[in-house]
């Protein structure tokens, strides 16, 4: 072959491979609720609408998308005073309604007298979320953390007495009293508490990067505040503790204050 075409052949490629080492890919689906990993050239910035998030040094990045969002998202990379804007059109999902009417209105609204406990329980639970660390573990398949029946889906949503409440932003499984939870995924605990007024025994774990696990009405805590833990760990057992009507885990998974579909975690 002519030395020529193999120099012409050569730039093409060193080009070719330059451009994919400098490109933004993404996996996951642009789905609201959705859970994506970015990869990119681990000396860029990465900006998620207006958030900047952390690039690891393999270059990995992850964000997540809101329930309700209704617009496009852009994502923008600088690298070396240069900026690339990628404009990401977000499909939208329904989301299953249940109207409940005649109910005691103590089971709808609760009682003024735990009012501040909720307000600080809710403070702790979103200073865990806050969290941003350099773990790792946010870009692993992630596992059930339990064999059960699912009997909740994310995002549907009730209306009690004719009043909407919160959407449901994790899925429930429900499984016997007692049954072993495992980890999700590996990562630290960064909250461990017995008794919540809503979801009784709950379990935050942080895995990286804004990503963390909840894991809620556990009838037993069998992990600590800054324990380590690997993925398939036993870190509780299912119960019904907190307002609950039956033994069932609530996992949640969440990219700091934004909850997301546990299903796209680990699928």
């Amino acid at each position: 072959m002519d030395c020529k075409i193999i120099n012409k052949l050569f730039l093409i490629l060193i080009i070719f491979t330059s451009t994919q080492l400098n490109a933004v890919e993404f996996k996951g689906k642009f789905l609201q609720g959705h859970y994506i990993i970015g990869s990119t050239d681990p000396a860029a910035q990465i900006i998620i609408g207006k958030k900047e998030v952390k690039v690891s040094k393999e270059g990995f990045f992850v964000f997540g998308i809101d329930r309700d969002r209704k617009f496009d998202l852009t994502i923008t990379k600088i690298k070396d005073g240069k900026k690339e804007k990628i404009i990401k059109k977000v499909l939208k999902r329904k989301y299953n309604i249940q109207r409940i009417d005649g109910l005691e209105e103590s089971k709808v609204t609760p009682p003024e007298s735990v009012y501040k406990r909720i307000k600080e329980e809710n403070n702790k639970i979103g200073k865990a979320r806050a969290i941003n660390s350099d773990l790792p573990f946010f870009k692993d398949q992630f596992i059930m953390p339990v064999e059960g029946i699912i009997s909740g889906v994310y995002g549907s949503q009730r209306i009690l007495n004719g009043k909407p409440r919160w959407p449901h932003y994790g899925i429930d499984i429900a499984a016997k009293k007692g049954t072993m939870i495992k980890s999700s995924g590996s990562g630290t605990v960064t909250m461990a508490e017995d008794d919540l007024y809503y979801t009784g025994g709950t379990i935050i774990m942080d895995h990286g990067h804004g990503i963390s696990t909840i894991y809620s009405h556990l009838e037993t805590v069998l992990v600590s505040v800054g324990d380590k833990i690997n993925q398939g760990d036993i870190i509780g057992t299912v119960g019904s503790t907190g307002r609950s009507t039956g033994p069932h885990l609530d996992f949640r998974v969440n990219w700091f204050q934004t909850r997301l579909d546990p299903m796209s975690v680990i699928n």
